[in-house]
């Protein structure tokens, strides 16, 4: 059974879409429930001042997704880092034991865009 929140981020998901020339791109998806996860971030100033996701998935997955573009928002990169999926299924008041981690790829798909976010900026100095 899902929870309020799950069921609010799930109906009415908040920043779905993708970012023009986004800071940093991370995809994730998982092979055995087929959920995918794209999540665009965009950094000034090593804050995350913009994110928004397009997710393959079932409700779980999507939202999740639109947590943590809710949770991430004004955090630096080291803070952003400190987000794993289970804070992000706690700040949903938990998902079913079975979605934890087949739909619940949000954190890993974070932590993709920021390695994409550094590893673009090392070519760039």
């Amino acid at each position: 059974m899902y929870s309020e929140k799950v069921m609010d981020h799930f109906t009415n998901p908040r920043n779905v879409g993708e970012i023009e020339n986004p800071s940093g791109v991370g995809e994730v998806g998982n092979p055995v429930c087929g959920d995918i996860m794209r999540l665009y971030i965009q950094v000034e100033d090593g804050i995350i001042k913009d994110c928004k996701f397009k997710t393959f998935g079932c409700g779980a997955a999507i939202a999740t997704s639109s947590m943590v573009t809710e949770m991430v928002k004004g955090k630096t990169i080291e803070e952003a880092l400190q987000i794993t999926n289970k804070a992000v299924a706690e700040a949903l008041d938990g998902l079913p034991a079975q979605k934890m981690h087949c739909s619940n790829l949000a954190a890993d798909a974070l932590h993709k865009a920021i390695e994409d976010y550094r590893n673009r900026n090392k070519k760039a100095s």
